[in-house]
């Protein structure tokens, strides 16, 4: 059955008229997940390269070392991009291509090269959201202590200052840091993410220092770019009690408190709250004097990076928090997580009404299925075509509740690099055959150039009227 047989069979939209008018539609990439080159164009070892270069820690001893080629291939994805008929692109730049060692002036052939993304994507009418740092950390930061030491902080801003004097011409929107939970605790708490250290106490001082370097960045990104936007992404998990019962609850608590309120509470209300240092005791020595009000910098924005609904319950000994997080709801993504739209309804009403006023970006959304192409050469996604549909329907309820919430970027735009998972997971509306690296855009993102094609349709007519 051709494409537009299929598309057909698929429902739209229920209301696309609920986006205000100047709605944002997007796709969402990060650097090393997609770009490849590891060792051209004068780019230094980032924590990625070092961790997956370590046998065990990535599925199938995965790397980025090529992923989808994008270094060489973006002017081809960028005009895909066009085709697709988004009005924006969240990419990030790699701080290890722009800055190898961390410290010292940017790298002048990674500057050229995302001059030449941004120049591509203004020739194309595509408005960028750029991210300064999407987990990229440059190896000889971390052989200095990574993210649980203060100067990396430091290092941040500098870096942030010089990327975006070398690229603000180009770009007004930024991001500073992609989902510092990651970051932290999967980086230093868990190890499953680089740079694989299992040390808590580690995990708890990183996420300050993130933190910090939001806030240190903020200020030299309005001194190098005075029209600049800026703002900060940060996930937000629904995390709900598995029980009634007071130890389900409190354990609940403590996740929440971990997950999320260790980010959203400084950078929004200026302070942790008593449920995080209460659950994180060590916190305190990492705040120092003035740090809060650091933190606490007016932005522009709001990112929100959504995935899931957990249920938590009490399990003692079981890890930092004596907690266990399941699935919401029988898991029916490939990486084991559930559908559960309404839990994006709730975090978005979450965040507009409990921290900040500013406008709300999804600034990722999107799920894991196992996608191939059938005999038609047709990659035939129904479970992305219904989850987008889902989660851009809670979107709208989100918005007719009262959120200020201005663009959606769906994650992602090529299947990539899933960084421990290595290639086994894929979350693109545009297939990648990592072999041939051809691209074959999906079911998914035929629907999703229809939905903005009906979005602008039903603005266009409620101008008209108006």
């Amino acid at each position: 059955m051709p494409i537009a047989a299929r598309l057909n069979a698929e429902l739209s939209l229920a209301d696309a008229s609920a986006f205000p008018p100047g709605f944002r539609w997007g796709l969402a990439t990060a650097a090393y997940q997609i770009e490849g080159a590891a060792n051209e164009g004068g780019r230094g070892a980032s924590i990625w390269d070092t961790f997956a270069a370590t046998p065990g820690r990535t599925f199938h001893g995965d790397t980025g070392d090529i992923a989808c080629d994008h270094y060489h291939r973006w002017e081809h994805d960028l005009d895909l991009l066009a085709d697709l008929g988004v009005t924006d692109y969240r990419l990030s730049v790699s701080w290890s291509r722009l800055q190898p060692t961390g410290r010292g002036d940017l790298n002048p052939h990674g500057v050229a090269f995302y001059r030449a993304v941004l120049a591509g994507l203004r020739d194309r009418g595509i408005r960028p959201l750029v991210t300064l740092y999407h987990w990229d950390l440059p190896q000889p930061l971390e052989d200095a202590g990574g993210w649980p030491v203060r100067a990396t902080a430091e290092r941040f801003a500098d870096y942030a200052d010089l990327a975006v004097r070398a690229l603000g011409d180009l770009a007004t929107d930024w991001v500073t840091l992609n989902e510092p939970w990651c970051s932290s605790f999967l980086g230093y708490g868990s190890g499953a993410h680089a740079p694989g250290r299992t040390e808590p106490a580690a995990a708890v001082a990183a996420a300050h220092h993130l933190n910090l370097a939001h806030g240190l960045a903020v200020p030299r990104i309005r001194a190098a770019s005075p029209d600049a936007r800026i703002g900060i992404t940060n996930i937000v998990t629904d995390v709900v009690p598995e029980s009634d019962l007071l130890v389900d609850r409190a354990a609940a608590t403590r996740v929440d408190a971990a997950s999320n309120r260790i980010f959203l509470d400084p950078v929004y209300l200026g302070r942790y709250s008593d449920a995080v240092l209460d659950t994180l005791p060590g916190l305190r020595d990492h705040v120092r004097p003035g740090d809060l009000e650091i933190i606490a910098v007016p932005t522009d924005f709001a990112g929100v990076n959504h995935y899931q609904r957990v249920l938590v319950h009490h399990a003692p000994g079981s890890g930092m928090l004596d907690a266990v997080e399941t699935a919401a709801e029988p898991a029916t993504t490939s990486f084991g997580w559930s559908v559960t739209p309404d839990a994006l309804t709730t975090v978005l009403r979450r965040v507009a009404t409990e921290f900040t006023s500013l406008p709300i970006y999804v600034t990722e959304s999107g799920a894991s299925f196992s996608d191939y192409v059938d005999p038609d050469g047709v990659v035939a996604d129904h479970e992305r075509v219904a989850y987008l549909r889902g989660y851009l329907d809670a979107a709208a309820d989100a918005v007719r509740a009262g959120v200020d919430l201005q663009g959606y970027y769906a994650w992602s735009f090529l299947d990539n690099f899933e960084w421990a998972e290595g290639y086994s997971k894929r979350f693109g509306l545009v297939y990648v055959d990592y072999r041939t690296q051809e691209r074959i855009p999906k079911l998914s993102a035929h629907w999703y150039r229809r939905a903005i094609l009906e979005h602008r349709a039903q603005a266009d007519a409620l101008t008209r009227s108006a």
